[in-house]
């Protein structure tokens, strides 16, 4: 329950340490991971020096409210707190991406947004590979 609970965190953060990553480049100058096959995070944003500072604040806040709930919630595994931890995740990821919304520009709004369209429908993908890779373990028993 506790690696389940453990994996669940990293995947919860990954997308949000993925947006806060440098421009230029990985640490020997070259691209970043997951970046080869295009630009990635807010690069397509062509963001001020400013608004990179402020997204960067706002995902260091976000990374620390995240820390302060998952402390709160590990010692509690029932489902409901399962349930609850989940909410409070999501409802801090979502106050975030407003916040980071609020910062951009009309036509960066659009990018931003056409961006988190395309994460929510690979999110919805990857769960339908789960439930999928789920039910063939489950025809194999």
């Amino acid at each position: 329950m506790r690696k389940t609970l453990i994996a669940l965190m990293f995947a919860a953060a990954l997308p949000t340490l993925a947006m806060a990553m440098p421009e230029d480049g990985g640490p020997m100058g070259g691209p970043e991971y997951g970046q080869h096959h295009g630009k990635g995070g807010f690069q397509k944003l062509d963001l001020t020096k400013e608004q990179r500072q402020q997204i960067r604040k706002l995902v260091g806040e976000q990374r620390h409210e995240r820390q302060a709930i998952v402390g709160k919630y590990l010692e509690k595994l029932s489902p409901a707190d399962q349930t609850a931890f989940k909410g409070e995740l999501e409802a801090s990821h979502q106050k975030t991406q407003t916040q980071i919304r609020a910062l951009l520009k009309p036509e960066q709004q659009k990018t931003f947004d056409e961006m988190q369209k395309k994460q929510a429908e690979r999110r919805a993908e990857w769960s339908e590979f789960k439930a999928w890779k789920a039910q063939q373990a489950q025809k194999t028993q």
